[in-house]
């Protein structure tokens, strides 16, 4: 069944159907979601998802934008939580220049500090990066040398940069951007891509595939996703599924 990397069903957007659209999933072929932290507040309410849902898994970190709020003792919070079987990550932590364009000293000090809880405790990291390419390489590149996995959520940077990624060991997450049409980029970094370093992922509630598109996201969506890759890659819709649901689990080590 499909695997979602990287959902926040914690998110407001949810908020008056929760419930419905995660008990639906099933029935739509989504057998394992994982709900990603982007703030503190995000991340109590992932750990919370993934104890009242079975199928369910969570990860804590904070997103760059967010990382003004963040104090010494939320990495203690953290380290407590990643101690849960089913909180399975650090994430989603990075950098973005996108909107903030000086404070980039403050998102490298939290990037680093959340590395290192990752690299102690031995988790995989969710890397949120946008438009911040250089300085992302650059910090992996110093910091981390293969010590637990690591994947580059909603992937957007070039298929060069794609190569690089992949020599260090990194998985790359696919998403809605893949069926849009001016994404030219994404598909050129698919097409060279081997499969095992592939995930599925939503972002929901953003993102959404056409024909969707500006719509709600939610994991069901994800199979305009797997239609796009299997044309794509030249393989069926089955083996898809298949081979990052396989990408997944070992990545989040969930049997």
């Amino acid at each position: 069944m499909i695997f979602d990397t990287h959902a926040h069903y914690d998110d407001e957007a949810f908020d008056e159907d929760r419930d419905e659209v995660l008990t639906s999933l099933r029935k739509r072929g989504v057998g394992t979601v994982v709900n990603v932290g982007a703030s503190m507040e995000g991340s109590r309410r992932s750990v919370s998802l993934s104890e009242e849902y079975e199928f369910v898994y969570s990860a804590v970190g904070v997103h760059p934008d967010e990382v003004g709020e963040l104090r010494e003792e939320d990495m203690e919070w953290m380290r407590e939580q990643l101690q849960k079987p089913k909180v399975v990550a650090v994430g989603e932590i990075g950098l973005d220049y996108y909107w903030d364009k000086e404070g980039h000293d403050l998102q490298k000090k939290w990037f680093l500090r959340q590395l290192k809880l990752a690299k102690e405790l031995k988790k995989p990291v969710i890397i949120h990066s946008r438009e911040a390419a250089a300085d992302t390489m650059e910090l992996l590149k110093a910091n981390y040398h293969g010590e637990m996995p690591m994947v580059m959520h909603c992937y957007s940077y070039s298929p060069e940069m794609a190569r690089e990624y992949r020599k260090m060991g990194l998985y790359l997450g696919i998403g809605g951007v893949l069926t849009f049409k001016n994404a030219k980029k994404l598909k050129e970094t698919v097409l060279e891509s081997p499969m095992e370093y592939l995930f599925l992922e939503t972002d929901c509630p953003y993102l959404a595939p056409v024909p969707n598109r500006g719509k709600r996201n939610d994991s069901g969506m994800l199979r305009y996703v797997v239609q796009e890759l299997a044309a794509l890659k030249g393989i069926t819709p089955e083996e898809v599924i298949r081979i990052t649901e396989e990408n997944a689990r070992r990545f989040y080590g969930i049997q």
